[in-house]
């Protein structure tokens, strides 16, 4: 069996504690409702419906559990500040969520910063994607990177350390690069600034990769080590593939056409050569970097959510402490 298609053992030797769709549903207890449809609609990704029922089930308990520990982590860090003699401050609580380019991660943290800032302790939640982070179209082209975009090589990674640990370090408006997917490249001279938030979510393809043992001195920071807690969205192969040439296809009729859109040059093809074009990106570049970088790191998940084939989230496994 492929690895990418191997369930989770559910025993004493495993890491996890794994639960069915219908056992993680019950584990939302009294928590309210605080979502729409309306919300919803505002808030998923091309090609990545999601449910009320969704919402019920899987995400309610999920802001319940999140609630929890960042109470928690809270009245951690005031003990220490008492302890330390130190001055009130305010650090966030970081989550860290990784997954494949077409696993629906921007929905999934979308939904949850909304879920997250309806909770009292923590009002202000707010999210950035380390998409920012990639290097200029240019700089790519001059290192011929352009098809290793999303591996960890084509990320400007000093900037993003640089900015995650300013971010824990209770630094007021730290800024953070934006990125257009519709131009496909950084914005020059365009930020969103993270002021001091209770929770930042930080989205990417690689924001669990370990770092690497060096044979002598110190090892370096990598980026997870700067959150609290961390979530892998899990799809097999087969449905990452399909979503991907799904969503290319729809696009194809909508963001393709505008002028600007580094892709609209795929908007005129013909659909069959249109899905042999998604094809042969999702085999060249998407699948290589989710089988070198980006499924190797589940394991290094607090929580990973599996979805099936219809998106929705059929087992959750949660980390034993």
């Amino acid at each position: 069996m492929n690895t990418n298609e191997m369930p989770l053992p559910d025993n004493d030797l495993s890491a996890y504690r794994v639960f069915s769709r219908e056992e993680w549903a019950v584990l939302r207890a009294d928590t309210p409702l605080t979502l729409t449809v309306e919300d919803l609609v505002k808030l998923q990704s091309v090609n990545d419906p999601i449910s009320i029922e969704e919402v019920i089930a899987i995400y309610l308990p999920l802001s319940r559990l999140l609630s929890l520990y960042v109470a928690a982590t809270q009245g951690l860090f005031k003990a220490t500040q008492r302890f330390l003699m130190a001055e009130d401050g305010k650090v966030p609580y970081v989550i860290g969520l990784a997954g494949s380019v077409s696993a629906g991660k921007s929905t999934t943290a979308r939904v949850l910063r909304a879920l997250l800032s309806r909770w009292p302790n923590t009002p202000k939640v707010e999210l950035i994607t380390t998409d920012g982070f990639l290097y200029p179209n240019k700089v790519l082209e001059a290192e011929g990177l352009m098809d290793r975009k999303g591996f960890p090589e084509s990320y400007d990674g000093a900037t993003l350390m640089r900015f995650l640990s300013e971010v824990k370090a209770g630094k007021a408006h730290v800024e953070a690069p934006v990125y257009s997917h519709l131009v496909y490249d950084v914005v020059p001279d365009e930020h969103i600034s993270v002021d001091r938030p209770d929770i930042l979510i930080v989205e990417g393809l690689n924001v669990l990769l370990p770092g690497r043992n060096p044979k002598a001195g110190p090892g370096v920071p990598v980026v997870s080590d700067f959150f609290d807690f961390s979530i892998y969205l899990h799809a097999e192969e087969n449905q990452l593939e399909r979503w991907y040439i799904e969503r290319f296809m729809r696009l194809r009729q909508t963001a393709f056409r505008d002028p600007r859109s580094y892709f609209r040059k795929y908007a005129e093809l013909s659909d069959e050569i249109a899905m042999a074009t998604a094809k042969g990106i999702w085999d060249r570049i998407n699948l290589p970097n989710l089988h070198e970088n980006i499924l190797p790191t589940r394991a290094r998940a607090g929580l990973i959510l599996t979805k099936g084939a219809s998106h929705r989230i059929e087992q959750v496994a949660l980390r034993k402490l």
